[in-house]
């Protein structure tokens, strides 16, 4: 049995929802964390295996574990339950089919406790089992570990959440003041870390891979609609919209394929006007596209009384535009953004 200081630092919010099949895997890897200063504040939400009997089992060899057991609420109410109940300074965040490094929680204190503005640290990660991982996943792993200052994850925030919410690390105390999470029929880490940045917070990654990511078909991202397109798309607006409120007056989109047009809908649908969209396609150049023009890219730079979103999907095509936006005199952040 593992003993741990009356107040430990760290407080490990660990939802589980029918993780048996992998649960030992993530368990020994809490286990062997070379920094062992932790509660793991575990609950099982509605499971119907035998994660529960699991969970217990592992509680009764360690004081560190502590079990709750709720109705099936889902993964917002049971990481609220967890946050309500921990006593630490910082609330690091667990799955329980991951595989965290045994330094995982080392690197990530000691980056936090190093520098006293950074409110969420998150680690670089590598999917897994790699046999299963293709194309798709293969570059968002290398996009979602492509950032790790303030300035390079905030740039990215609007392309989708920058950091990967299993290896969050974050200051108490800064996630109370935004009020924790919240269910807004959205991603609940993707909301955290847009009201982190909104409320002026600072962001970190260890640029190391402490995090081995499961992927696999049961994965809530790939069965539960809060984490659809449409859902990531209505997050990214209602905080553009808030960020930027000239953008309710008028947006030009650059991109008039899929993304930009559905881009388009949502921010006509969130209450913003569109001002008209900016192509290097020449067959797309002069068409009405939700009642706006598509203008060529001289015409669009000219444009300066609007908000500028870039919308394309691929990021070797996002940086072209960032260099083509910021040649043009537009500034990241202030008179335009990148969206995917």
């Amino acid at each position: 049995m593992t003993s741990l200081s009356k107040a430990p630092p760290v407080s490990v919010l660990l939802p589980v929802r029918d993780g048996s099949a992998h649960l030992e895997e993530a368990i020994g890897s809490l286990e062997r964390q070379s920094f062992g200063d932790f509660e793991v504040l575990a609950i099982d939400d509605g499971s119907v295996d035998d994660s529960y009997e699991k969970l217990s089992a592992w509680a009764s060899r360690d004081a560190r574990v502590t079990v709750i057991r709720q109705d099936a609420r889902g993964i917002v109410a049971a990481l609220e339950v967890a946050r309500r109940v921990a006593r630490g300074k910082y609330l690091a965040r667990m799955d329980a089919d991951d595989v965290s490094d045994s330094t995982r929680f080392a690197r990530q204190y000691e980056r936090m406790e190093s520098d006293a503005t950074l409110a969420l640290c998150g680690c670089r990660v590598e999917y897994f089992p790699r046999e299963r991982i293709r194309g798709g996943a293969l570059r968002y792993e290398a996009w979602i570990n492509s950032a790790s200052t303030h300035d390079q994850l905030t740039r990215e925030i609007f392309v989708e959440c920058p950091i990967a919410h299993p290896t969050f690390f974050m200051r108490s105390d800064a996630v109370a003041a935004v009020g924790g999470y919240r269910d807004r029929g959205w991603p609940e880490d993707y909301d955290l870390v847009f009201r982190m940045w909104r409320a002026g917070r600072r962001l970190g990654v260890v640029a190391e891979p402490l995090l081995r990511w499961r992927e696999g078909e049961a994965r809530l991202s790939r069965t539960d609609p809060t984490y659809a397109h449409d859902a990531f798309r209505r997050c990214k607006v209602h905080y553009l919209l808030e960020a930027f409120p000239a953008a309710t007056r008028g947006v030009l989109i650059w991109g008039a394929g899929p993304v930009g047009k559905a881009l388009a809908k949502e921010l006509t649908a969130q209450g913003a006007a569109l001002s008209g969209f900016a192509e290097v396609d020449p067959r797309k150049i002069g068409q009405q596209i939700h009642g706006v023009t598509v203008l060529d890219t001289v015409r669009a730079l000219a444009e300066r009384g609007f908000f500028h979103v870039g919308a394309v999907g691929q990021s070797g095509a996002r940086e072209q535009l960032r260099t083509l936006l910021s040649g043009g005199g537009f500034e990241e952040m202030k008179s335009f953004v990148l969206m995917a």
